[in-house]
């Protein structure tokens, strides 16, 4: 199966700007063969938790009407990332839209102190099928823990699918760290990052895949947006640029 990591820079606020960017991904990485697409964190509205209440969108929201109808289109699946409002809270999110079937919700478990303010952690795991793997979500700091990946490992997941945003100091933890993840549980891991401003912080880019025994097999570019495509059946991983129109 071929998964994609989507490196996007993602604009602050603006939903109809960042799903378009996402429409043309998933027509791109669907052209490349990709079966299973991953986004940064809090893609479709930026990550900026200053913001989450008023942009906070349910999975059914209208708004997310033509990514789902990509994905029929095309047969893909699309891990993408938002802000969800619940009873207790709003949620960091992220919905795995699959072609002709109900979307699956994630909600990031484990929260970084500088978020608490402005979200309320998720409580249930979720381990999903795609292709001959079973995969597992993660979103940014709770993918830095062994023991959340352990944990869907566990749960029968076999495939590793960290959606983060990273700054440059970040993302040289993620480099040691997810490795050993690939490494201590035989199990690939693809990582997908922005690039560009995200609420106080920049995105760093430099979204990479390592196979099962924590090899690096390729990485993105620290500035522009891009695709890099996991091939898990040949153990190979490769870059291409992501066109995004006008």
């Amino acid at each position: 199966m071929k998964s994609c990591a989507v490196q996007l820079a993602l604009s602050k606020g603006d939903v109809a700007a960042n799903i378009a960017h996402h429409l043309h991904a998933i027509e791109q990485a669907a052209a490349l063969g990709a079966e299973l697409l991953v986004f940064p964190e809090l893609s479709l509205t930026g990550y900026e938790p200053t913001l989450a209440r008023q942009l906070a969108m349910p999975a059914d929201s209208p708004q997310l009407v033509p990514l789902q109808a990509a994905c029929d289109r095309f047969g893909v699946t699309a891990a993408v990332g938002l802000p969800m409002p619940t009873m207790a809270g709003v949620r960091i999110g992220m919905l795995v839209l699959r072609p002709r079937l109900a979307p699956l919700v994630y909600a990031k478990q484990r929260l970084h102190d500088d978020e608490l303010d402005y979200f309320v952690p998720g409580s249930t795991s979720l381990v999903f099928a795609a292709g001959s793997h079973q995969v597992a979500p993660a979103i940014c700091y709770e993918s830095m823990f062994l023991e959340h990946a352990a944990h869907a490992q566990a749960q029968g997941a076999d495939l590793y699918l960290v959606s983060v945003v990273k700054t440059e100091e970040g993302i040289r933890a993620g480099a040691a760290h997810y490795p050993q993840v690939a490494r201590r549980l035989r199990m690939p891991v693809i990582m997908s990052n922005c690039v560009g401003p995200a609420d106080i912080y920049v995105g760093a880019g430099q979204s990479a895949a390592w196979d099962a025994e924590g090899n690096l097999l390729a990485c993105l570019g620290d500035t522009a947006p891009g695709l890099l495509l996991l091939d898990t059946a040949t153990g190979t991983a490769q870059a291409w640029p992501l066109e995004l129109g006008a």
